[in-house]
């Protein structure tokens, strides 16, 4: 019997994972073609940081080579952006004339940088941190400049900073709010935080808005300034303020987005052919920018591209980690709490440890942990199942181990 033919929009975690799970159920079902607008085989992209501050290589981070393509039959186009989608041929059109024809189609076109819409971020030297060229750049920079600014005082922005304070340069990270990752830490665990950060010899502008960043007569930047008139002078400008899903393919193709590829509970879109998973979707009104809810999506996505039909994606419980060396923290679930609920705290200054959990109708709903974030796989879980946790209340503070022993 002739094989369907499976078009993968993107070459990143996301529709990798799928195709993954898509091997597992049926190896025969599809002839398969991917399309990378990168020159890279599939990475992973969290590792970023790593790389950065160079504890890692871009060969360390690589999770499948170009031999793991060839084996599973898989047509590879790297350096190739899928340009057009022509819905009632089904078939893609990429930048550099290829065209694939499709029984169904996968959308895995991730998310893009934010960029501050502020005169000045087409200078030289303002680059973002997304990708690996990005880090290329960064550490490029490095070598011959002396001092950087990070915009954006939340998990790529501190990443960034960490990443170019451990190769040398004067550093300067400039916040909107008054606390550092206040999407991911109450405010006693960002002030620990930023302790920490400060003691690496990070500098940190909080309150601050960008009004402009300053070039000079060659067209580098050389320096910010913020709405009250004062000025941070600088080689480098790193903007991480957050990233927007990229549905500007879907858009033209005139599939249904809202924040991003709107999707059902099958990761179907409006067109029953065409599926989407990761950064780039909108499900339930929700857009995630997480690794968990991405490979979630790619089991399910994998389930119905198989004919199985039997996967829901009814959503994901948010989880975060900072990925800077000798620096522990995570947070998940409703972390911040309300007048419904119940916290749980403990706090260590001297040892830099802070745990918080929040119980709302005896079910953990929140936890936010920094200095020893051990137990944070086992709260998770809690937080997940929704099961009450009345019996082990006493315990819970201390970790999976003491509620074995009780």
């Amino acid at each position: 019997m002739k094989k369907r033919k499976l078009v993968v929009v993107g070459n990143g975690m996301a529709g990798i994972r799928t195709l993954e799970e898509l091997l597992k159920l049926d190896r025969d079902l599809y002839d398969i073609t991917v399309f990378g607008a990168e020159p890279y085989t599939n990475y992973n992209r969290i590792l970023l940081s790593p790389v950065l501050t160079g504890e890692q290589t871009v060969q360390d981070i690589i999770l499948n080579d170009a031999d793991w393509y060839r084996k599973n039959g898989i047509t590879l186009h790297l350096n190739a952006t899928v340009t057009r989608i022509n819905r009632a041929r089904r078939e893609v059109v990429a930048d550099d004339g290829t065209i694939a024809k499709y029984d169904r189609l996968l959308l895995a076109t991730g998310s893009n940088p934010f960029i501050l819409p502020v005169p000045g971020n087409d200078l030289k030297r303002v680059i973002t941190f997304r990708d690996i060229n990005d880090v290329n750049l960064m550490i490029a920079a490095a070598s011959k400049l002396k001092r950087a600014v990070v915009i954006g005082g939340g998990l790529l922005g501190l990443e960034a900073a960490n990443g170019l304070a451990a190769r040398g340069m004067e550093v300067s990270v400039v916040h909107l709010g008054e606390t550092l990752l206040n999407r991911q830490l109450d405010k006693s665990a960002a002030t620990l935080l930023q302790k920490d950060l400060e003691r690496r010899g990070m500098r940190f502008l909080m309150n601050r808005q960008t009004e402009c960043i300053v070039g000079d007569e060659e067209g580098a930047v050389q320096a910010i300034r913020f709405t009250d008139g004062s000025e941070c002078k600088t080689d480098l400008v790193v903007m991480a303020v957050g990233i927007r899903p990229n549905t500007d393919l879907a858009q033209k193709a005139g599939i249904h987005t809202e924040r991003g590829i709107t999707v059902n509970d099958t990761l179907q879109t409006y067109d029953p052919s065409i599926y989407a998973v990761g950064e780039c979707v909108s499900h339930r009104g929700m857009a995630y920018g997480l690794v968990a809810p991405l490979f979630e999506q790619a089991k399910v996505a994998a389930n119905h591209l198989a004919f199985h039909g039997i996967g829901r994606y009814s959503g994901s419980a948010l989880s975060t980690k900072l990925k800077v060396t000798g620096i522990d923290v995570f947070s998940a679930g409703d972390f911040i709490g309300n007048a419904g609920t119940q916290s749980i705290t403990l706090a260590n200054a001297m040892a830099g440890i802070y745990k918080k959990l929040v119980i709302k109708d005896d079910k953990l709903i929140g936890a936010c942990l920094y200095g020893d974030t051990a137990d944070s796989a086992w709260y998770l879980r809690l937080i997940r199942e929704g099961k009450s946790v009345s019996r082990q209340r006493g315990q819970l503070m201390f970790g999976e181990g003491a509620e074995s022993q009780s």
